[in-house]
């Protein structure tokens, strides 16, 4: 990853220089009777008055913050309905797939994840942002190195824009800190996590307190290794990996986690305060027990032994996570870094190549990643998701986060994003890396011996992408 532009922030940090956002002024005209879209200037030329843009725009999206956002621009554009349809990851590229190439005009905007992209580049859905009227690459010096290069496919054409960037750290409870190891400044908590071997002793160190490191072992897997799964056809498995593996059996044989499954409504409710402590067995709920559902949880494990759990792992993008959780926990945590450069997801928008609303698409897209104002109006809407717009990020370098005991946040992130390098992300990490946690999983749980569980791995590999050469 190139770092000029995340040094250059981390200075103008110091400097508190605030940039001008570019001005607005594509012109979009009426596609055809179906589509109703009208979109103009910003002002009639000599009248000084507004023209409002008019239309409909359908949104298929992962991420529910796009909600927000279309929410936000039909306030800013009363004259244009957007429809957001919020899809389940697992489900989302096999719709954009059908979709797109059954022929389908709609969605307008679509979106992917950094590891769903290649393909998606691939198969020609996103639109080609550098041609006219849209010639992205005049906005290239104000997102973000990687978020810009991230959105580019293999012939540098840029496809996609995101409006975050996500470098991944452990966010801790201050007051825990403080009790347990006598100090909650970040830079101390972060050598708490500083290496594989030492989260296994601060996690012991934290049960002997009667707290819990972390919720499930699963925190730890934006931190699982800091290298490409696959490198010129061949994968990839370096000593990181196995010492991750290992990493995870210790966490999870050791009961150093609340056994809280992540996304689960115990996982949720360790962020407010107390949570029921499970087991190993336990962990994925019982007949009187639903995991999944808040209520029947807390009805199925009142009165039980509850526990306080010390940090989560999540990408810059957790604040959203922690902002809807937190409760009477609010103000009492900070975030550390990691064993590694870790990082996770994005939301990525481009336009569908079958778009026949492209232009009014494009107001949308700017709109969402490349406005101050919006960023801005999502700074205070998020409580501190960190945008990847340059001008904005530098106007709010400083910035103290009292949710997170004054922490400067954004200088916090962009020292994390320096070390990440998204050319290791590849189209074949998902399958990859899920045959690599169910291998660990086999292992922690006992079901599989070590080299069972990864002679077993390398078969799901080689017959999963019989492309790739497998060095056992």
């Amino acid at each position: 990853m190139k770092a000029k532009k995340l040094q250059a922030l981390l200075l103008a940090a110091v400097m508190v220089v605030s940039l001008a956002a570019c001005g607005d002024t594509a012109t979009t005209e009426k596609a055809d009777d179906k589509t109703e879209t009208k979109t103009e200037t910003t002002t009639e030329e000599g009248s000084g008055e507004e023209v409002a843009k008019e239309g409909k725009l359908v949104v298929w999206t992962l991420a529910a913050d796009l909600e927000q956002f279309s929410a936000y621009y039909m306030e800013k554009n009363p004259g244009v309905e957007v429809e957001t349809v919020v899809i389940a990851p697992a489900d989302y590229p096999t719709k954009v797939q059908s979709a797109l190439l059954g022929g389908e005009t709609e969605p307008d905007i679509i979106v992917g994840e950094p590891q769903m992209l290649e393909d998606m580049y691939d198969a020609g859905f996103f639109e080609d942002l550098n041609q006219a009227p849209y010639n992205a690459q005049d906005y290239a010096d104000s997102i973000v190195d990687y978020v810009w290069e991230v959105g580019q496919d293999s012939e540098g054409i840029q496809r996609a824009i995101s409006y975050q960037i996500t470098p991944a750290g452990f966010y801790y409870r201050r007051d825990i800190a403080e009790k347990v190891f006598g100090t909650s400044d970040p830079v101390e908590v972060g050598k708490l996590f500083k290496d594989y071997p030492t989260i296994i002793q601060t996690g012991e160190t934290l049960k002997a307190a009667g707290y819990k490191i972390f919720a499930s072992d699963a925190e730890t897997n934006y931190f699982s290794g800091d290298s490409a799964w696959v490198i010129d056809g061949t994968l990839n498995v370096d000593q990181a990996r196995f010492d991750y593996m290992d990493l995870c059996v210790s966490l999870f044989q050791n009961e150093l986690t609340a056994f809280a499954s992540q996304w689960a409504a115990p996982w949720y409710q360790a962020m407010k305060g107390p949570v029921p402590l499970l087991t190993a067995e336990t962990q994925w709920g019982t007949d009187e027990m639903n995991i999944w559902d808040a209520e029947n949880f807390a009805a199925a494990t009142e009165g039980s032994e509850t526990v306080e759990v010390f940090a989560y792992g999540l990408p810059a993008w957790g604040v959203l996570t922690m902002r809807d959780n937190y409760g009477e926990t609010k103000g009492k945590w900070g975030v550390a870094s990691g064993p590694s450069y870790g990082f996770g997801g994005g939301t990525f928008i481009g336009i569908s190549a079958n778009s026949e609303r492209k232009e009014l698409a494009w107001d949308y897209l700017k709109f969402c990643t490349l406005t101050e104002d919006t960023m801005e109006w999502w700074i205070v809407k998020s409580e501190g998701d960190t945008v990847s717009y340059i001008p904005t990020l530098e106007k709010h370098a400083e910035d103290a986060n009292e949710v997170y005991g004054g922490q400067q946040l954004y200088n916090f992130w962009l020292e994390q994003a320096q070390g990440i390098d998204y050319s290791k992300v590849t189209r074949y990490d998902k399958a990859i890396g899920d045959a690599w946690g169910a291998a660990i999983t086999a292992v922690k749980t006992g079901e599989k011996s070590k080299e069972d569980a990864i002679a077993e791995f390398y078969d799901i590999v080689e017959s999963t992408y019989p492309e790739l050469t497998v060095n056992r």
